[in-house]
């Protein structure tokens, strides 16, 4: 039986709170490759080097965090990179064309993502779309209308003040983008260690109908994962759109196949049940480090994506292997 809300409860152990559960490999992978990369190359170790690997991990590292619950609940979301898109271009278009001051726009635009969440988590709940289909239905409608709010052009040029959210190192090191990143880590391992909410998810993925039995609302809580993906999506083209100046709708491709990739790299496992925001932490940093790593070594972005097709392969067949062993 599952317990989610009853039983005792104890305080956690500092072993406990930090627990990597299934990510010590990949910790272990990431402290190799950045150990390899340190003796490589020149300027891999290098403080400008790894600040500029947390700018270029913000956006992939807030769309993993909804990624992370989609796939707890044994879902899968393939129109992230999309919603993003979309995100990108509401904003883009209500403060650079219709004169709307940015930070209302950014509020609409996320609640344009959360709305194209909600219709992604109806289809699966209340007519039984599977995750892929409904997800994948989203991706090419987001994307659609992220073209068709421009006819697909971009958007270039956005008060100062925004950009300079990007470019900014407070105290030297720590940009806003990459501080909102560190919050929504933040409130994504809270919420999922020190939450009923967090454990309902844990729940729905171990075993739906188990869950329900207990007491779980499985519905209601799929739609306010499938939303919660969206809109961190939404945040993620925000940020981008911060670091580029720009919006335009073909950003975000292949987006969602990173972002699967670095939550299971952390340890989650695609049928649900198993992970957590320490692992996906990992799982974004393993990815950004071999992504910047090559890049250094002078690897062609071709090679990289046959690098990085590998290591998904390798995380996944090594989740496999350890099911069986279990």
């Amino acid at each position: 039986m599952i317990s989610v809300a009853r039983g005792r409860t104890s305080s956690p152990s500092v072993s406990s709170l930090f627990s990597l559960g299934g990510a010590t490999g990949p910790l272990i992978g990431l402290l190799l490759l950045c150990a390899f990369l340190s003796f490589a190359t020149d300027s891999f170790f290098t403080a400008r080097n790894l600040l500029n690997v947390l700018d270029q991990i913000t956006v992939l590292g807030i769309m993993a965090v909804g990624m992370t619950f989609v796939i707890l609940i044994g879902g899968i979301d393939l129109s992230v990179g999309s919603i993003l898109a979309l995100s990108m271009m509401v904003m883009g278009y209500l403060s650079n064309e219709l004169g709307i001051a940015l930070p209302l726009a950014i509020v609409i635009a996320l609640f344009a993502s959360a709305a194209a969440g909600a219709v992604t988590g109806l289809l699966i709940t209340e007519f039984s779309v599977p995750a892929f289909i409904s997800t994948l239905a989203m991706m090419s409608v987001a994307r659609g209308l992220a073209n068709m709010i421009t006819d697909g052009q971009q958007i270039v040029g956005f008060p100062g003040w925004f950009n300079l959210l990007a470019i900014i190192r407070h105290g030297g090191f720590l940009t806003v983008t990459v501080g909102l990143m560190l919050i929504v880590f933040a409130a994504g391992w809270i919420f999922l260690r020190n939450t009923t909410g967090g454990r309902c998810l844990y729940a729905i993925g171990g075993n739906q109908e188990v869950a329900r039995l207990a007491g779980i609302n499985v519905r209601l809580s799929t739609i306010l994962v499938y939303i919660t993906s969206a809109v961190l999506s939404g945040l993620a083209g925000i940020v981008l759109a911060a670091r580029l100046d720009s919006v335009q709708p073909s950003s975000g491709v292949s987006y969602e196949l990173d972002t699967i990739a670095a939550v299971v790299i952390g340890g989650a496992s695609l049928s649900g049940g198993t992970g957590g925001i320490a692992g996906t932490v990992i799982g974004v940093l393993v990815i950004g480090v071999l992504r910047n790593g090559l890049n250094l070594l002078g690897v062609s972005p071709f090679t990289q994506q046959v690098v990085i097709g590998v290591v998904i392969a390798l995380a996944v067949a090594a989740e496999v292997l350890k099911k069986k062993k279990g």
